[in-house]
């Protein structure tokens, strides 16, 4: 269920650009109603989308902090870089700044992890997963440096896929590829870890 609330905005995001590529004259009236300009019926699927992911993450935001009274820091700058790309797509009628949104985020994940370490002395996948699990530490620090190879390989996915085809091929990739190799990539890492706690039980 959790897996499914984090993934709200872009669950809404391909919703919201299928449901009015069904009708790109329709959503091509509404998008220049909502901008106030005339707004090209081809361009109006990405700019409403766009703007449901903006509200959506407010919206995401607004329930974790009634559900838990705080809001993880990663997630306020998640909602900076949305609302800023998605604004800066909303403003200048240009998908490209929402097509950079994924890879900023995940270079920004990648950093972090990368640069805590070093910076603040914290492994912070150590510090998710350490009440679930008991590692080595060399294991710790390979764990870290995966995850933030991964973000920064998703990165570059994205903005290979969001240059090199159509719109609605990336669209497509930013939900069901995005998610798909997330899932792999945690398939494969639960398999590399399952070794280790093998051994640590022994």
């Amino acid at each position: 269920m959790k897996f499914l609330f984090d993934l709200m905005p872009v669950l809404l995001f391909f919703g919201a650009y299928k449901l009015a590529g069904l009708d790109e004259t329709a959503a091509g009236q509404f998008a220049s109603q909502m901008l106030g300009t005339d707004i090209p019926a081809k361009q109006a699927p990405i700019l409403i989308a766009t703007a449901v992911t903006i509200i959506a993450t407010f919206i995401q935001i607004g329930i974790v902090w009634l559900k838990h009274r705080k809001v993880d820091t990663m997630l306020w700058v998640t909602l900076v870089i949305v609302t800023l790309l998605g604004g800066a797509t909303l403003a200048f009628h240009d998908p490209v700044f929402i097509k950079w949104k994924p890879t900023a985020v995940y270079w920004l994940f990648a950093l972090v992890l990368a640069l805590a370490p070093v910076l603040f002395g914290k492994n912070l996948i150590r510090a998710v997963l350490e009440a679930q699990m008991q590692l080595p530490e060399p294991v710790w620090k390979q764990l870290n440096l995966a995850w933030a190879g991964f973000f920064v390989v998703m990165g570059v996915l994205n903005l290979y896929v969001a240059f090199n085809f159509e719109e609605s091929t990336w669209v497509n990739f930013k939900l069901f590829g995005g998610t798909g190799l997330m899932l792999v990539f945690v398939v494969v890492q639960g398999l590399y870890l399952s070794r280790h706690l093998e051994e640590e039980s022994k």
